[in-house]
């Protein structure tokens, strides 16, 4: 059975390395709303798009008292190199053992054509600071972004 995060549902913790090795978990986020957004893959166009977008309203997400964190499949090296050529100033996660995307139930198997190669699914989440999932998005075609009007709307909404 596919388990599917749902809004209203409490957020799986979990924890992962950060591109300085050290390991993270969500719970040490929520001192304030944490936009929790999964990419398929560093260096990849869409997720660079999407990143990106990110980091060019990180004042505004900022102001909203939320904390971007991007979670991809890849290596610790890879999203640092990632982070460091894009200037993305918040934290990446590296799930390379799928285990928050199996919390998650976004797994995009075969991606790109990678026979058994399993990413995540474009999605977003935001999760409060009582860890309380309020906006899931979700994506099955990863050249599709977020809505980032719609994100910025909720992160109002729930300050």
């Amino acid at each position: 059975m596919e388990r599917k995060i749902r809004v209203g549902d409490k957020a799986p913790d979990f924890m992962l390395s950060g591109t300085d090795l050290k390991p993270r978990k969500l719970s040490d986020f929520l001192k304030q709303t944490v936009v929790l957004a999964f990419f398929p893959g560093a260096f990849t166009s869409v997720c660079t798009k999407e990143m990106c977008a990110f980091r060019d309203s990180l004042a505004r997400l900022n102001s909203l008292k939320a904390q971007v964190v991007g979670v991809s499949v890849n290596d610790p090296f890879s999203n640092k190199a990632f982070a460091e050529k894009n200037m993305l100033t918040f934290p990446l996660l590296c799930d390379y053992n799928r285990e928050a995307v199996r919390l998650y139930g976004i797994e995009l198997p075969d991606f790109a054509g990678l026979n058994e190669y399993t990413a995540a699914k474009r999605s977003v989440f935001i999760i409060d600071k009582q860890g309380i999932v309020r906006y899931a998005w979700i994506s099955d075609n990863p050249g599709v972004e977020p809505n980032y009007q719609e994100i910025e709307k909720l992160l109002e909404q729930i300050r």
